[in-house]
């Protein structure tokens, strides 16, 4: 079975699992295995595969943020209600250049709850593995908040390797909404001839580079939305490195990131604008911000590049 065969059949498959209520489509289509999951410890796994790959090989940046910001959520979830609604405050990920191959592992460890503060939010910290090397350590905040007005949540369905297979949906079936993810699919295959990566396409992220700066474009869809609609903030994040890294040239590798949630990812339309604040000899620094409808600030942003070796 080809590359293209083998994502449209997950996409599909993601589709079916997402009739369960409880859950978001991107969180479906990555089929994460939650081996472990108590307040004070979640192990989960991502597997590997061409959905989710660059061109060099590694898993998406923005994948990698989606597992983390899950995983540190499950974390906070356990300790209350299973169906609890999540707001990511902040995350830090600092990455290691280990090559991000493979199926990906994950711990995340609930540190303790902010004392003295009129919110319910939890600290956690989480370590992403590949190949038995550390590829990425982050921390987190977590905020419990009550569900939109007339948006009803559901017990998450947390699944994990072994459990029964979920056959992907026959696609004569599907409904008006699950079409348009299907095609956003189709299309980001499609473009896989002329040697775009498919998550590329998938999620849509467009950027522009200019004079120390960059701008960068992401549409909303249910490809990508929370359980309430809004850009899944582990692909805010996304949106935001890509444009971060289209402001440097491609001699800088990402080191750390460091994002602050101001508001929900709402709107058809989520639009960053980068700019270097320091390019040296060996490290530079790059300001992100994200707004979605209105103009209203989603995210900043903060990250650090470092100069690539030559070998």
């Amino acid at each position: 079975m080809n590359d293209a065969t083998l994502i449209r059949e997950r996409v599909l498959r993601g589709l079916a699992l997402n009739r369960t209520p409880g859950y978001h489509y991107t969180g479906n289509f990555l089929e994460f295995s939650f081996e472990r999951v108590t307040e004070p410890l979640v192990h989960m796994t991502m597997p590997a595969g061409p959905h989710i790959t660059e061109a060099n090989g590694n898993c998406n940046y923005a994948m990698v943020a989606v597992f983390a910001d899950m995983a540190m959520a499950a974390n906070i979830r356990a300790g209350h209600q299973p169906y609890s609604r999540l707001a990511t405050v902040q995350m830090n990920l600092q990455f290691t250049g280990a090559p991000m191959t493979g199926a990906l592992q994950l711990e995340s460890r609930l540190q303790d709850y902010i004392a003295g503060i009129t919110s319910k939010q939890g600290a956690t910290t989480v370590t992403v593995t590949a190949n038995g090397k550390p590829v990425c350590l982050g921390t987190g905040a977590f905020m419990v908040l009550d569900p939109p007005p007339g948006v009803a949540l559901y017990n998450m369905e947390l699944r994990k390797a072994g459990d029964p297979p979920v056959a992907p949906l026959d696609e004569n079936l599907l409904t008006s909404e699950e079409r348009k993810v299907l095609m956003v699919a189709d299309a980001a295959i499609a473009r896989m001839q002329s040697g775009e990566a498919f998550i590329q396409g998938f999620l849509g992220v467009r950027t522009h580079q200019l004079e120390n700066a960059a701008k960068g474009e992401l549409k909303n869809g249910p490809h990508i939305g929370n359980r309430v609609g809004h850009v899944q903030g582990g692909i805010t994040m996304g949106l935001g490195i890509a444009t971060a890294e289209a402001a440097l040239p491609a001699n800088w590798m990402l080191s750390s990131v460091t994002a602050w949630y101001i508001s929900p990812g709402e709107g058809r339309t989520l639009k960053a604008r980068s700019k270097v604040v320091h390019r040296g000899r060996l490290t530079a620094v790059v300001r992100t911000e994200i707004f979605g409808k209105n103009n209203r600030r989603v995210m900043e942003m903060t990250t650090a590049h470092a100069s690539k070796s030559s070998s």
